[in-house]
């Protein structure tokens, strides 16, 4: 009978005997030595123990395809957009409720309002001025007499301030808040 010769995990085998105990092809194994995944000890040759082992950790390590790499990537990218986004949005939120931050239709709507108050001064200027203008004597005091009215209407209309009271009320109309917030202040 032949005597069996003893395998120890520090005896070195060559690419295809790996191969065989694996039970991969001899190509696989040179892929694998080539990525890192098992290391040869020399050429052609790999540490039995070590490269099963690494073997079996590899095996064991979910296998991600790189699609599912680039998806995994893209997905986590648009996780961190959406928490910026987020943020960005509370904290544009804390600046309307500040008074730092006005919204665009708030300002258009307010804007609105300053052009219906300088349409209506206009509007009004003939029939202020009828009267006047037709007792008045010569040209040049139908000029002055339109020209001090102009002026008190632009006197009228420098008035026109910001106010931020205005935008808080409107900015809590807008958010439903009304009397609720007014309340809390209150007690």
């Amino acid at each position: 009978m032949a005597e069996r010769e003893k395998v120890s995990a520090e005896a070195e085998v060559t690419t295809t005997e790996l191969a065989a105990i694996l039970g991969i092809t001899a190509r696989r194994v040179q892929q694998m030595a080539q990525d890192g995944t098992i290391i040869p000890v020399r050429r052609g040759y790999f540490q039995l123990g070590d490269a099963v082992q690494r073997y079996i950790n590899f095996l064991s390590k979910p296998q991600v395809s790189e699609a599912e790499q680039k998806l995994e990537t893209a997905r986590k990218q648009s996780e961190a957009q959406l928490k910026l986004s987020k943020a960005q949005l509370a904290k544009m939120e804390v600046e309307e409720l500040k008074g730092r931050l006005h919204r665009s239709e708030d300002v258009e709507a307010f804007t609105e309002d300053l052009i219906y108050t300088i349409r209506s001064a206009l509007l009004s200027l003939p029939g202020r001025l009828s009267v006047d203008v037709a007792a008045t004597s010569s040209p040049a005091e139908a000029s002055e007499c339109i020209r001090k009215e102009v002026h008190a209407i632009m006197r009228e209309l420098s008035n026109y301030r910001y106010d931020p009271e205005k935008y808080a009320e409107r900015v809590n109309e807008r958010r439903n808040w009304g009397n609720a917030g007014r309340d809390y202040d209150e007690e």
